[in-house]
C-alpha cells in the first residue's frame, strides 16, 4: 500500500463536483486534502459533501500550502495556462482538464515550466484510462482489422444555455475545444501518426463560438479520419451521442459511447460478415485516472497521457480551429 497523495482542487466546476471528485473518493491513493474556490457557499458545500480537510477562498493560498502534493485544475479553458504555471512554481504535480491551453505553442510553454520545476503534468483525458479504450487501441494497433482505412468519430451534446461557459469565446468555448479534442485524441491513438492534411468547417453562433464542427484528417498512408462534434442535441431526446467507427482492410469496428463510460461495455468487430462482441467491465474512468496519476506522484508509474501526446493533439486542434475559421 502506497502512501496516499494529498490532493488539492482548484475550483468548484461541475466536472469536479459531478465526475472527478467522486472518482477521487473511490481512489485508494488519494486523500481529499484541500478545496479552493471563489464563492464561499460553493466551497462550504464541497467541504461538507466530499469531506475535504481544508478549504481556501484563494487559489494561491491552496498552492502555498506545503502539504498539498498534487492539484487538479477544472477551471475554464482560458485559465488553465496561468494556474498550471503557478502550480508548477509551487512544486505541485498537476492534473489539468482538457483542453490544456489555447494552442500547441502554449502546451510547449507549460511543459517547459513543469520540466524546469521538476513536477509531473498530465492532461485529464480520463477516457484514455478506460479498459475498453485501451483494449480497442491495442487490438487496432495489432492489426485485428488490418490496415486502418477510415475512422469516423462523433461527439454531440445538447444545446447549452446562453450563459454557459461553453458558449463564451473569451473562455475558449465551442464544440471543437470542448468535444472535438476527444475525437482528435482517439484518432491519433488509433492512427499512431499525425495527419498530413486537415480540412474543417463549422457553424458559428452569434457569440462567435462553433456550435457544430466537422474535420477531415488525411494521413500519409492514405487513411482518412473524420471528427464531427456539436452542441446541437435536444435535451428532450438525449444527454449525449458519442461513437467511433473504424474501417480496416480486413474488417470493421463499431464503438458506442467511447468517452468516460463505465460498467460492462461492448464494442463490435465485424470480419468476413461475422459479428463478434468484445465485452469489458470498466470501472469509473475518473477513478482510474486519479489512481494512475497518484502512482505517478509516488514514482511507481509514468503518466498515461504523455506531454508529447498532448502536444500532438493540440497541434491538430490548432489546424482544425484555423481551417474552420475560429482563429485567423
Amino acid at each position: 500500500m502506497i502512501k496516499k497523495v494529498n490532493w488539492g482542487v482548484l475550483g468548484t466546476a461541475n466536472i469536479a463536483k459531478k465526475e472527478v471528485i467522486p472518482g477521487m473518493q473511490m481512489s485508494e491513493h488519494c486523500h481529499l486534502y484541500a478545496i479552493a474556490g471563489r464563492k464561499e457557499e460553493k466551497v462550504n458545500d464541497f467541504m461538507q459533501h466530499f469531506g475535504f480537510e481544508k478549504s481556501y477562498m484563494d487559489y494561491d493560498e491552496l498552492l502555498g500550502d506545503p502539504k498539498v502534493e498534487a492539484v487538479y485544475i477544472p477551471l475554464s479553458n482560458d485559465l488553465h495556462k496561468e494556474w498550471i504555471i503557478k502550480a508548477a512554481r509551487q512544486k505541485k504535480h498537476i492534473l489539468c482538464e482538457k483542453p490544456l491551453v489555447k494552442t500547441a505553442e502554449e502546451v510547449k510553454e507549460v511543459m517547459a515550466v513543469c520540466e524546469e520545476e521538476g513536477v509531473l503534468f498530465m492532461e485529464a483525458f480520463a477516457y484514455l484510462h478506460s479498459y475498453i479504450i485501451n483494449d480497442l487501441i491495442e487490438r487496432v494497433n495489432d492489426g485485428i482489422i488490418g490496415k486502418v482505412k477510415l475512422i469516423e468519430t462523433t461527439f454531440h451534446i445538447p444545446k447549452q444555455p446562453e450563459d454557459n461557459i461553453r458558449n463564451r469565446r473569451e473562455t475558449l468555448g465551442g464544440s471543437q475545444y470542448d468535444l472535438g479534442c476527444y475525437n482528435v485524441s482517439l484518432i491519433l491513438k488509433l492512427m499512431n501518426q499525425l495527419p498530413t492534411k486537415v480540412e474543417a468547417m463549422a457553424k458559428f453562433s452569434s457569440a462567435g463560438i462553433d456550435e457544430y464542427a466537422h474535420a477531415m484528417l488525411s494521413f500519409a498512408d492514405g487513411a482518412l479520419a473524420t471528427s464531427t462534434c456539436g452542441m446541437v442535441l435536444s435535451k428532450r431526446y438525449s444527454r449525449r451521442v458519442d461513437r467511433c467507427n473504424i474501417q480496416g482492410e480486413l474488417g470493421y469496428i463499431e464503438v458506442f459511447v467511447p468517452y468516460n463510460a463505465s460498467g460492462v461495455l461492448t464494442y463490435h468487430i465485424i470480419k468476413h460478415g461475422v459479428l463478434g462482441d468484445v465485452n469489458i467491465n470498466v470501472p469509473n474512468n475518473y477513478y482510474l485516472e486519479i489512481e494512475q496519476f497518484s502512482k505517478c506522484v509516488r514514482g511507481l508509474e509514468e503518466p498515461l497521457v504523455s506531454n508529447e501526446f498532448s502536444y500532438e493533439v493540440a497541434k491538430v486542434q490548432d489546424q482544425i480551429l484555423k481551417e474552420m475559421g475560429y482563429w485567423d
